[in-house]
């Protein structure tokens, strides 16, 4: 009897993974070649996925208030086609996911490009460059990366930075603390704990890092470092079946260049201090 009930268990698990792992297929393969651009247009609303503590790109005011780079750019695209934008946080190192289940549409968030992200989604063009950046107290005296032997250092789950160190181990993984990162899941709480001296470093985005720095009470205290990581690209991501929406936020993105519209959103976040490739471009 016990054999019989054991064997039904077996069967009936079996059964379920089938079931999942079907439906994992159908929902990538639904994913990889949907075009959903008409059913935007009729819906008059596109979701953009974030995590909403991303300074300066998406972030929320002491009010509640969403705020940002993404934000204006985004809002600002696809006003040109009458839609509206709603942004939905999500768990940043669940992004992909999220998209292939139709829970957002668009990862628009600081998004950086990587041959591992290429194989999941798709990409617009890129709209902003951006470093990989070291960002320490001036009180613990690191002024390299090779000042990070022995000591512990943080980043974000699921982010670019965090997909850097075991890229390119002998630029920092190597040389901490147990050799890995300790994991959080917004740089938000990484700050945190690098002002109480829980960890020694923080890996971040440069954009993220000059923001946060300069709008410090005291931001002499921190020292931002360069180092040695490939430069990134900022894009939107989209399903792969979205052709068409890929098409209309490049094409977005290419008005915004030429009348004006970019370079008065970098200015107001990012100063004279960013560089936009989509301006260069229209320049020539």
């Amino acid at each position: 009897m016990k054999r019989l009930v054991r064997w039904v268990l077996s069967i009936g698990l079996l059964v379920g993974l089938g079931v999942s792992l079907a439906g994992c297929s159908n929902v990538t393969q639904r994913a990889n070649t949907q075009d959903t651009w008409s059913k935007m247009q009729k819906r008059g609303h596109v979701v953009v996925g974030l995590d909403d503590t991303f300074v300066p790109m998406g972030f929320r005011q002491k009010s509640g208030k969403l705020v940002g780079y993404d934000i204006d750019l985004a809002r600002a695209v696809f006003k040109l086609y009458h839609i509206k934008v709603d942004f939905q946080s999500i768990d940043w190192s669940m992004n992909a996911t999220e998209l292939h289940n139709g829970t957002i549409d668009l990862i628009w968030n600081g998004f950086s490009i990587t041959p591992e992200r290429a194989k999941k989604v798709a990409f617009s063009d890129v709209y902003l460059n951006n470093d990989q950046v070291l960002v320490t107290l001036k009180k613990d005296h690191i002024t390299s990366f090779a000042g990070m032997t022995g000591k512990v250092l943080g980043a974000q789950s699921g982010s670019s930075g965090y997909n850097d160190i075991d890229t390119y181990p002998k630029v920092l993984k190597n040389r901490i603390k147990n050799h890995s990162a300790i994991q959080y899941d917004s740089f938000t709480n990484a700050f945190i704990d690098l002002n109480s001296g829980r960890i020694q470093g923080l890996l971040i985005d440069s954009t993220y890092a000059n923001y946060y720095v300069k709008h410090q009470a005291h931001p002499e205290d921190y020292r931002v470092i360069q180092g040695s990581f490939p430069k990134e690209q900022f894009a939107v991501g989209l399903r792969k079946g979205d052709v068409t929406m890929r098409r209309k936020i490049n094409r977005g993105l290419q008005r915004l260049a030429a009348n004006g519209t970019l370079e008065k959103i970098n200015a107001k976040w990012f100063g004279s201090n960013v560089d936009t490739p989509l301006l260069k471009n229209s320049e020539k």
